[in-house]
């Protein structure tokens, strides 16, 4: 079992809704976290809420849009200057935008960032090069683990590669080196602000769009944002490196099972 007391967080996406739930959770586990956000006015207010209970030291904001390697990457040293370590990682910003106009920001927030806030939380923690360690936890969705049709191709293509990357690269004979846990985590539906914003460069689908989310939340009721949060405090405590984790209708669990089972039929024939 692994504990957050006193461990350096840094949580992507961390100033309302899901993220904000997340930074709330961890707060109250005793860690140490820094939310990385474009939305200064939200972030602040959690900031000041979140001090005022649980001391000034525990908790702060850098403006960061993760999107940017520059700004992102530097909201890294920041944070590693100021408490000589960085022990958690929780790559949760994202988006649900994938009109003409916005699909590629979508996958520069969605997945590059993830990959480039991974591969760089690794080289600050690895044992292997002075590190000690540590725990990067990506947030996928069930859109990865089904296909939806007519849906969110995009994102549910990005929330699908993120759990190969995380259960690929958080395997034991990488683990084993690295010491960096990496856990991947898959929300069901859930309230959040991205529900409000999804966009397709489809108009059909768009104007679709509220019978297709009524037709999946009766197979799959809403669930609070509390709920998803605590799914990660969940998998950061007893989650094994390469792990994924679904939930669902407010329950929580471990699926690596049937993510190993999946990969071993997918590659069934094929021979390397």
């Amino acid at each position: 079992m692994n504990s957050l007391e006193n461990k350096v967080v840094l949580v992507t996406g961390g100033a309302n809704g899901i993220g904000a739930e997340i930074v709330k959770e961890f707060i109250n586990e005793g860690a140490k976290v820094t939310i990385l956000d474009i939305n200064e006015s939200a972030a602040n207010e959690l900031v000041y809420n979140l001090a005022g209970k649980h001391g000034r030291e525990r908790i702060q904001f850098i403006k960061c849009d993760v999107s940017k390697e520059d700004q992102l990457l530097d909201a890294f040293e920041k944070v590693n200057n100021q408490f000589d370590y960085i022990d958690v990682i929780v790559n949760n910003a994202g988006i649900a935008d994938e009109s003409f106009d916005m699909y590629k920001k979508e996958i520069d927030l969605n997945f590059t960032a993830v990959i480039t806030s991974s591969l760089r939380g690794i080289e600050f923690m690895r044992k292997d090069k002075a590190g000690k360690g540590g725990t990067i936890i990506n947030v996928s969705s069930v859109s990865g683990l089904m296909r939806i049709c007519p849906g969110l191709f995009l994102y549910g293509a990005i929330k699908c590669a993120l759990i190969h990357f995380g259960s690929s690269i958080g395997m034991k004979e990488y683990y084993s080196r690295t010491n960096v846990r990496v856990i991947t985590i898959c929300f069901g539906v859930t309230q959040s602000n991205i529900l409000l914003t999804t966009k397709s460069f489809d108009e059909q689908i768009n104007r679709d769009g509220e019978q297709i989310m009524r037709n999946i939340a009766l197979r799959s009721p809403v669930q609070p944002a509390e709920v998803a949060a605590r799914g990660v405090v969940e998998c950061y405590t007893n989650g094994e490196s390469g792990s994924v984790w679904l939930v669902n209708n407010g329950k929580i669990c471990d699926i690596s099972d049937n993510i190993d089972q999946a990969f071993e039929t997918m590659g069934e024939k094929v021979n390397i």
